[in-house]
């Protein structure tokens, strides 16, 4: 399939069945910590970049397979870029909350919540994670990238809007780049923004893949402790949280769930699309289709690194294939 992938084992969200609205990376951002890599349509333009029946056509045939669906805990719709941009979104929304009879939750930058017909769509989601990486219009250039036509005070008043109409689970993610939008000016600024929305989580994240510019560092664990708390300080009961890596699996458990998966004969497919859509560790794929340990993985995947189908590439102390 081309836009259905996983279930993945998500950090966040359990079992996660994706939905990738794109085939190739249409977006409003092109951020120098994206992981999918550049944006190739960058424009705030909403439009049907890929057959809304296409999609609707996976959603369906996976939906069909009841043993498979069983397996997932949510339905996640993002994209290589972001999502909303998809004029067919609300309806592809609407048709999951139909056929999938799972939660629905949306990956999105929260750029077009300034938009009335978005916000209306997203309605139908039963969880929404909107980014907003700063709010001072000099970091957001520099971490975010936006097209000309987005303006950063809109952006933020899309957003506090959003979050006073919707009623589902709303979670922000905040990604912090070292020396750009991590300094105490950048944090209280944003902490005037979460002040002002209506928040079940705030989620702190940092540069944990291969970013797509180099010098997109990330920042400490006690630098983000020290910005956890003052977000906390904001409103008692405030949730905050440091996204981490999904716990690791005993060997044991390894071998176990792994026994005769690796020889299904869509298992090659299914994981070059994964790392197609993003950087993946021996683990990751381990744990999103339990071959046997990242030891099988690495041998499965070794033919297809020879054959020049993936690549393999070091970030900090691990090995990501792409």
């Amino acid at each position: 399939m081309k836009h259905i992938f996983g279930p993945v084992n998500s950090r966040r969200l359990g079992r996660s069945l994706g939905v990738d609205l794109f085939s190739e990376k249409v977006c409003n951002l092109n951020c120098i910590y994206c992981e999918v890599g550049p944006t190739v349509h960058l424009s705030c333009q909403r439009a049907e970049y890929v057959p809304t029946r296409e999609i609707i056509a996976e959603i369906d045939t996976f939906c069909r397979d009841r043993q498979r669906l069983q397996t997932v805990d949510v339905v996640t719709v993002t994209a290589s870029g972001e999502p909303t941009l998809h004029a067919g979104f609300g309806t592809i929304l609407a048709h999951l909350g139909e056929v999938a009879g799972r939660p629905i939750a949306v990956l999105t930058n929260g750029t077009t919540l300034g938009d009335a017909v978005v916000r209306q769509e997203l309605q139908l989601a039963d969880i929404v994670i909107p980014s907003l990486d700063s709010a001072l219009a000099e970091s957001f250039r520099k971490v975010d990238r936006p097209a000309a036509c987005l303006d950063l005070a809109e952006i933020i008043e899309g957003l506090v809007r959003f979050s006073h109409e919707y009623r589902g689970q709303l979670w922000l993610e905040i990604l912090f780049v070292r020396g750009l939008n991590e300094g105490e000016e950048d944090v209280a600024a944003l902490a005037g923004v979460i002040g002002r929305m209506r928040l079940d989580r705030v989620q702190l994240n940092t540069v944990a893949r291969p970013p797509l510019e180099s010098f997109a560092r990330p920042v400490d664990q006690r630098r983000l402790q020290e910005i956890a708390a003052r977000f906390r300080a904001i409103r008692p009961g405030l949730v905050v949280d440091l996204l981490a890596d999904a716990p690791r699996q005993s060997k044991e458990q390894q071998q176990q769930a792994g026994d005769g998966q690796e020889n299904r004969p869509d298992r090659l497919v299914e994981i070059v699309h994964m790392v197609q859509r993003r950087p993946c560790t021996a683990a990751d794929i381990n744990r999103t289709f339990q071959i046997g340990g990242p030891e099988k993985v690495e041998q499965l995947l070794e033919p297809l690194v020879r054959a020049g189908r993936i690549s393999k590439r070091r970030h900090g102390d691990r090995i990501y294939y792409h």
